[in-house]
């Protein structure tokens, strides 16, 4: 897992003096932390921050990136829901590189709303085997280029209520099986790589503002895409796909949130396109993919503090999770359910916009993991 906690924290620290100092206009550096993070004298107008990046991980060594964040509200009206668009290049000293773009566009009057990500990436994936029972350390590492592009065209029906189409193109070419254990079995589709084009169709309930800091509202998807051979696919499957969200002031600065979210496979799926469990958003503490199978069923609860009463920027959170996997050859039970929990930190970095950077540090059975993103997880 890749080491940002000493580089996540020097960041922040770096913010809140370069603001501080900024104040007595002593370097460019501070001068441009405060242009770029302090008030606007125009609250409408959009927000972009560039900022470095660097970690590092046994398989990749160091890892040097660019981040970029850009949010604003369509014609510069604030009843307009917060639009973003995200982009993060990086390069490691093993000759690995990726570009990653992630956008969330709402058009004015929030009639239409495009929600997607796009990502070309030539990086090692930890390959832990298949169902809830697979072994707690990696088979195989398996080397690839992979391409995604996952899009939703969506249009707004009635009040907050929108409906279209969705596509997800998926592509991982140049596969090699490296570092393969004695526990090591290979997948049983896909094992070389495979294209797959699913197209689908989406609803959508979506009543909140600020998708980066939610304080209150629904948002609910239910969506299904299919992967069919005539449309381009090497594989014919299903995936259907529910998630839904809730987010509920407690007292003044306080948001309790929570998730539940469903992934559904039926068909012959390639093995990177099976149900992922863990990453940085639902599941926090466990490498995406870990655990992978046909089905996901996982939720999460989570407590925020934005900001605390004896600060205008500083805030934190505390969160519980739980899911599992299972498929044709390993029945849903109960007792299969992994808990996930943690606690991370909040810091306002676009005080007009209320958008908080957040670090957090999650605890699982297998260990833990750190991550560092702007904008909260759900």
């Amino acid at each position: 897992m890749r080491n940002l906690l000493l580089v996540t924290f020097c960041f922040l620290s770096t913010l809140s003096h370069a603001q501080n100092s900024a104040k007595n206009k002593s370097s460019p550096l501070a001068r441009y932390f405060e242009k770029t993070l302090g008030y606007q004298k125009d609250p409408a107008a959009p927000r972009l921050i560039n900022y470095p990046t660097l970690a590092y991980s046994p398989e990749t060594r160091w890892e040097f990136g660019v981040s970029s964040l850009y949010v604003y509200s369509a014609n510069k009206d604030l009843s307009n829901r917060l639009s973003e668009v995200k982009a993060f290049t990086f390069y490691t000293l093993e000759n690995q590189y990726g570009i990653w773009l992630d956008h969330a566009v709402y058009t004015d009057k929030n009639k239409w709303f495009v929600y997607g990500r796009a990502r070309y990436q030539s990086f090692p994936l930890f390959y832990f085997g298949i169902g809830p029972e697979s072994p707690s350390e990696f088979t195989a590492l398996i080397n690839g280029d992979y391409t995604l592009l996952r899009e939703r065209f969506l249009r707004e029906i009635k009040p907050s209520l929108y409906f279209g189409l969705e596509l997800d193109y998926q592509r991982l070419a140049n596969v090699a099986y490296l570092e393969t254990s004695a526990q090591y079995v290979a997948p049983e589709t896909g094992v070389n790589g495979s294209t797959n084009l699913g197209l689908g169709a989406g609803v959508l309930y979506d009543n909140i503002h600020n998708a980066m800091n939610p304080r209150e509202g629904l948002y609910s998807e239910w969506a299904f895409l299919g992967y069919r051979g005539q449309a381009g696919s090497d594989f014919n499957f299903t995936t259907y796909i529910s998630d839904s969200r809730i987010y509920r002031p407690l007292k003044e600065n306080t948001v309790l949130a929570a998730q539940i979210y469903g992934q559904f496979t039926t068909g012959n799926a390639p093995f990177n396109m099976l149900s992922l469990m863990g990453g940085e958003s639902l599941m926090r503490g466990y490498y995406l993919g870990r655990y992978r199978d046909n089905n996901l069923i996982a939720g999460q609860v989570e407590y925020r503090i934005l900001p605390f009463e004896f600060s205008k920027k500083w805030g934190a959170s505390v969160f519980l999770a739980a899911g599992q996997v299972y498929g044709n050859n390993h029945d849903f039970q109960w007792n299969n359910f992994l808990p996930t929990g943690g606690a991370g930190i909040r810091y306002l970095i676009f005080p007009d916009k209320d958008i908080y950077t957040r670090i957090d540090v999650s605890f699982t059975r297998e260990g833990s993991g750190v991550y560092f993103f702007i904008g909260e997880a759900f």
